[in-house]
């Protein structure tokens, strides 16, 4: 008698585990889609080119002695800085400015800088002022002063003077003095900048800028001081 043997069906390998394989790869997919925006950078803000007027200031000193105070090529970049807030403020600023005399024996000196106020409007017009000194600037009410390139912090109110120079000299007696102002002979003088930087933290308003420049000549008979201010511009 022959014996046959019956032989089963197949066994099915169950499917679960590759579905659970698809869920978990589903699932990183859409948790690494989640990371994008996160390690996205934000976008950097543009800059601000701003052109800023010439002018052309003449005055008669008090012996006859004519003087004109020319200034040209006067611009500034703003940008904010990488602090990427708005109490953080950066210009790069440039200018020229050329004195002449009528007296070819004039010695001049000529400081050139910037006033940076926050919450404070530092006149509209360019304009000069004869016999000027320090305290007489437009802004009088400058808390501090500093070398461009240097950061300062201020706050509502206040205002700092940003020099474009810092000479080092040393007075009658030995001691070490420190000059904004830059000595020309010969009855004429240039003092150009180019990308000199103010640092401005601090500021939670508008800020303005607006450059100057202070212009010292002595003759045989008169020492006078002329200043001359820009026009105004906003930093923010």
């Amino acid at each position: 008698m022959t014996k046959t043997r019956r032989i089963g069906a197949p066994m099915t390998v169950p499917q679960r585990p590759a579905a659970r394989t698809r869920i978990i790869a589903a699932t990183t997919a859409i948790a690494c889609a989640a990371l994008v925006p996160a390690l996205t950078a934000a976008p950097a803000q543009a800059d601000t080119a701003v052109q800023l007027p010439g002018q052309s200031v003449t005055k008669k000193l008090k012996d006859g002695t004519t003087v004109t105070i020319t200034r040209s090529n006067e611009s500034a970049r703003i940008n904010p800085s990488m602090g990427g807030t708005p109490l953080h403020r950066n210009a790069w600023v440039s200018g020229k400015y050329v004195v002449t005399t009528s007296d070819k024996a004039a010695k001049i000196g000529v400081g050139a800088g910037y006033i940076v106020g926050c919450q404070l409007t530092l006149g509209g017009n360019s304009n000069s002022r004869a016999g000027a000194t320090a305290p007489d600037y437009d802004l009088q009410s400058a808390t501090t002063t500093a070398e461009t390139g240097a950061g300062v912090t201020i706050g509502p109110g206040q205002a700092v003077n940003y020099v474009i120079n810092d000479r080092e000299y040393k007075d009658a007696f030995g001691a070490a003095g420190h000059s904004s102002s830059i000595s020309f002979a010969g009855g004429k003088g240039t003092l150009a900048y180019t990308n000199e930087t103010m640092m401005v933290n601090g500021c939670a308003g508008y800020a303005q800028a607006r450059s100057y420049a202070k212009v010292s000549i002595t003759t045989d008979n008169v020492s006078q001081s002329i200043a001359v201010y820009g026009k105004p511009f906003s930093m923010g």
